[in-house]
């Protein structure tokens, strides 16, 4: 596909959003979107999918990049100063993936004081031990389970993926999904507090979690996801004192707006990959 714009995979795909993309030798990237697997590289306004049919890229790619967003409209609304300047330079390919709500309230779950690799690690074993296997590339790929088929295992089998604590919460999370019902993509029709609030029912699900599965899946866009080191960062980069998290989600609202989950994924990529805030 030409003609496409602010998008770079290192970006879109390191910068702490999804778990389910790992990098190939010639720099391309290869992960599993709703049951389909791809490889992804981008050159100079050309984007290059492989293993991706016309329908596919219809139903599924062009959303889940964010294609029908102009960033350029972003990046000029969130450069309210210097410093946001030099974030979204750093950061200019970076575009807000629409993952699968159901996998990224499971995989946020498991972000808890974790890091990166290893969240990606236990999200492998999630989809290997209860996913759906396919053929791709030659190799077997494994969709992520659906909260049916989470459901339907006892909890020592969950404890297999090795999440430690984290197994109870994916156990009772799953369960508390298939046995009402309940639909993620509902979310959209609330209020961003709306949404936040019901999130907050399940198990190993605090403000923070809750605000990146919101962002995440696309659902709510004007959140600003903060946990202890997101806040100290932005005392060293904007209050210079300490803030309180109600100080921090109220800067966001009011300089951000609607694009606060933007700024914040520029901000994030900027912060960590110049150690900001450690």
């Amino acid at each position: 596909m030409s003609g496409v714009r602010d998008f770079n995979t290192t970006h879109i795909f390191e910068c702490g959003q999804c778990f389910r993309w790992y990098k190939e030798h010639d720099g391309s990237y290869t992960g599993v979107v709703r049951g389909k697997a791809a490889n992804v590289k981008y050159t100079p306004d050309r984007l290059i999918l492989k293993n991706v049919t016309l329908d596919d890229f219809k139903q599924i790619w062009f959303d889940y990049f964010d294609l029908g967003t102009d960033y350029g409209i972003i990046k000029k609304a969130v450069s309210i100063d210097s410093t946001m300047e030099k974030a979204v330079e750093f950061g200019k390919g970076i575009r807000l993936l629409r993952q699968e709500p159901w996998e990224t309230l499971i995989s946020f779950i498991l972000s808890s004081n974790n890091r990166i690799p290893r969240i990606m690690k236990i999200v492998g074993e999630i989809s290997r031990l209860f996913g759906d296997g396919f053929e791709a590339f030659g190799k077997e790929y494994f969709s992520f389970p659906h909260a049916q088929a989470l459901s339907a295992c006892c909890l020592e089998q969950i404890q297999e993926c090795r999440a430690g604590y984290r197994c109870g919460y994916i156990y009772d999370t799953a369960r508390a999904v298939d046995e009402s019902g309940y639909d993620l993509t509902g979310l959209t029709k609330m209020t961003t507090e709306e949404a936040r609030n019901d999130l907050l029912r399940f198990k190993g699900v605090g403000n923070k979690v809750a605000d990146c599965v919101l962002l995440y899946s696309g659902i709510k866009r004007d959140v600003f996801p903060t946990d202890v080191w997101v806040k100290r960062v932005m005392e060293e980069l904007y209050f210079k004192t300490e803030a309180s998290f109600k100080q921090i989600q109220q800067f966001a609202a009011e300089n951000f707006g609607e694009y606060a989950g933007a700024a914040q994924q520029y901000l994030f990529y900027y912060a960590r990959e110049h150690k900001i805030g450690t």
